[in-house]
């Protein structure tokens, strides 16, 4: 079994010491090196594992004055709802996120072929043609969470809807924008497993290597049963925490 590295076990222990309120909210916490002297560690172990109490919302650094208790973060609820319409048909034009990132970024590349995963998700061929669109959504400026959406052009290609965030249906969400071109979405399938941040997830949500995420797998289907879009929607434990939401068939 590999060893944990040094500073995850400096952290859990100065994470317990501020938790039990060895510090009060806002007290500033000794220097780094007196810190690293009295754990008998280098100051570089030092460093990541205060910067990783930082990154959980711990611990401030501020330049210049050293490191203080902060108020505890509240973690963001996301709550992902399924309803059904009025007149009892399946539908998804109650679904929604509340908690919702009140801004996001989005580049989409056109005429991307479909990895062999993507392709099965899709029921398309690998090498199919796809438009893809990765999304970084933002809270007060801070990523809170990413998305890499796949949509084959083989349903949305020459209309005006091909670029999910361009034209006069930009942002509207799938939903929308497949009805617009003749679409009709019926069902929505998630599966929500554990996951560790990679590099390039660590490095977009501001998180550690490795630091626990939420990894959605979605898949969106018409009412043919056909898929239409699928994505991997990335949450970050210490951020946002996922809520499901159903509504009760009557009778």
């Amino acid at each position: 079994m590999p060893r944990e590295a040094p500073y995850l076990a400096v952290a859990d222990t100065l994470r317990a010491r501020v938790l039990a309120g060895e510090w009060e909210i806002g007290e500033r916490l000794p220097s780094r090196a007196r810190l690293a002297q009295e754990y008998g560690v280098g100051r570089n172990v030092m460093q990541r594992a205060v910067d990783r109490l930082i990154v959980e919302g711990l611990l401030e650094g501020r330049a210049g004055s050293g490191t203080y208790v902060r108020v505890p973060r509240e973690r963001l609820r996301m709550i992902r709802s399924r309803h059904r319409g009025h007149r009892g048909s399946p539908t998804l034009a109650g679904l929604r996120e509340r908690g919702r990132a009140g801004s996001w970024d989005a580049h989409s590349q056109v005429r991307v072929p479909a990895p062999e995963a993507i392709a099965e998700r899709l029921a398309i061929r690998p090498g199919d043609l796809c438009v893809t669109t990765h999304y970084e959504f933002l809270a007060d400026g801070q990523p809170v969470q990413l998305s890499a959406s796949w949509e084959p052009m083989a349903i949305t290609g020459g209309t005006p809807v091909v670029l999910p965030e361009k034209g006069l249906l930009a942002g509207k969400g799938v939903v929308e924008r497949m009805r617009s071109i003749g679409v009709v979405v019926e069902t929505v399938v998630e599966l929500p497993r554990p996951a560790r941040a990679t590099q390039a997830q660590a490095n977009l949500l501001g998180i550690g290597l490795g630091d626990l995420v939420l990894r959605i797998e979605r898949i969106i289907y018409d009412t043919a049963g056909r898929p239409v879009e699928t994505a991997d929607i990335v949450v970050p434990d210490v951020r946002r925490e996922v809520v499901y939401e159903f509504g009760v068939d009557r009778p």
